[in-house]
């Protein structure tokens, strides 16, 4: 991060509210498409996409060196069945049906993945159909089941990744997937986890892209609040089952070819389909610029398990436990994971700048040689973004109603030794 992008990021975020950024508008339907890795910098992402929360397409020159683009690839542009087999035949991947609805999203199996290049296979042949359904390899923890094959190299642009160095920290998790899919397979609409960015690359195959601008959810809507599973469907311009509808924007449509990667704003929903067999490396991500949205998204789902077991508050001694419980069974994580998580993500920047970075640390792909890499300027910002939501957390009252004794170092001592980093880093 240059001292000119780190300026801009300090007065954005001087007025900042997380309503303000999430609900940016495009022009109507323009999409930006970067063509040129050599004249495209970490800063000019940072300043143009990240902090104003646009959608972008970069070119397949970003994804050229990559193993997969040129292994999992038939000379014809098809997915390479025989390469994939033999490099992980014997695998175990979560598939989904995309014709069939449960709750709102399509059931998951698992499968060895040798059964399922069968499967996609026999669908080709058979002008894709199947008894079975169309079957929709997705979510697949493919870097963290074989971390060693030569898969991707994660673009710089999306290198500064609080969700994932602080997964990979605690070894419970991780938010990076591979998609495997024929022609015709889908994700029905949704926002990403924790409403976190996301970028998806297509190895292989094309994809159409519907985007609405965070906050257009509200619009369609049914009438008991409830958001739809297909936004293409007839039935949701019956006004009155989605009475909002026609106050919605017409979606942003994006065509990702082959070797392009896109990049999804925080808190935008989309439905994604696969116009040829696709196969696609995708992450989650959260950092400094959208950290406030994913705060804000906790409270409201707190709120909501609230509401639902309120009539239980007077007679169970442990309710806000038990609703905290509740809340992370729903979206993974809890008031008290989130201290944690923005604790690791503040320690590791305060390593870097208190101590620097050794030889051996930066020679291998670790958070701190990341933060090394983005400059000290960076490792400052991710600090202030840390301190204004931990601040925002400490004074919480659902927090605070916690048992917080377990929490080390505690979040005020953790506040004050951030602010002393912040200034010492200044001066």
């Amino acid at each position: 991060m240059d001292r000119a992008t780190f300026a801009c990021s300090t007065a954005f975020f001087r007025d900042y509210s997380s309503s303000s950024q999430g609900a940016f508008c495009l022009p109507r339907g323009h999409v930006d498409f970067i063509e040129k890795v050599e004249s495209f910098t970490y800063s000019d992402f940072f300043r143009d996409y990240l902090i104003p929360n646009h959608p972008c397409i970069f070119s397949a020159k970003f994804t050229e060196d990559w193993g997969s683009r040129r292994n999992w690839v038939t000379w014809d542009g098809k997915p390479n069945f025989d390469h994939l087999l033999q490099k992980f035949g014997e695998a175990v991947v979560p598939v989904a049906n995309c014709d069939v609805k449960e709750y709102n999203s399509n059931p998951k199996e698992q499968l060895p993945f040798k059964e399922y290049i069968k499967y996609w296979k026999e669908y080709i042949k058979n002008d894709y159909r199947s008894s079975r359904g169309c079957l929709y390899l997705k979510d697949w923890h493919l870097s963290r089941a074989f971390p060693d094959q030569d898969v991707y190299t994660t673009p710089v642009y999306f290198s500064s990744d609080w969700l994932n160095e602080y997964w990979d920290a605690v070894a419970v998790d991780d938010y990076r997937f591979v998609y495997m899919g024929p022609k015709g397979s889908w994700t029905p609409f949704h926002a990403d986890v924790f409403r976190s960015y996301s970028w998806s690359a297509n190895i292989c195959g094309r994809k159409k892209w519907l985007l609405y601008p965070a906050g257009q959810e509200e619009y369609l809507k049914d009438r008991h609040g409830n958001l739809p599973f297909d936004v293409t469907a007839p039935s949701i311009q019956d006004r009155s089952v989605y009475p909002r509808y026609n106050q919605s924007q017409p979606p942003v449509e994006i065509v990702q070819e082959a070797g392009e990667i896109v990049f999804i704003p925080s808190g935008w929903h989309h439905q994604v389909y696969n116009l040829e067999d696709t196969i696609s490396i995708n992450h989650n991500w959260v950092n400094g610029c959208n950290v406030a949205i994913m705060w804000c998204f906790l409270q409201d789902e707190l709120a909501a398990v609230q509401r639902e077991i309120n009539e239980w508050k007077d007679p169970m001694d442990d309710w806000h436990l038990q609703c905290q419980l509740i809340m992370k069974s729903c979206t993974g994580i809890d008031y008290k994971e989130f201290y944690n998580f923005l604790k690791v993500i503040a320690e590791n920047r305060i390593s870097v700048l208190e101590n620097g970075l050794d030889d051996e640390a930066s020679a291998k792909n670790t958070p701190k040689a990341a933060i090394s890499t983005l400059g000290m300027l960076h490792a400052v910002f991710d600090l202030k973004r840390t301190v204004k939501v931990l601040t925002s957390l400490s004074a919480n009252e659902d927090f605070k109603k916690l048992d917080l004794t377990s929490l080390s170092p505690p979040p005020e001592a953790l506040l004050h030794h951030l602010k002393a980093a912040i200034d010492t880093a200044l001066l």
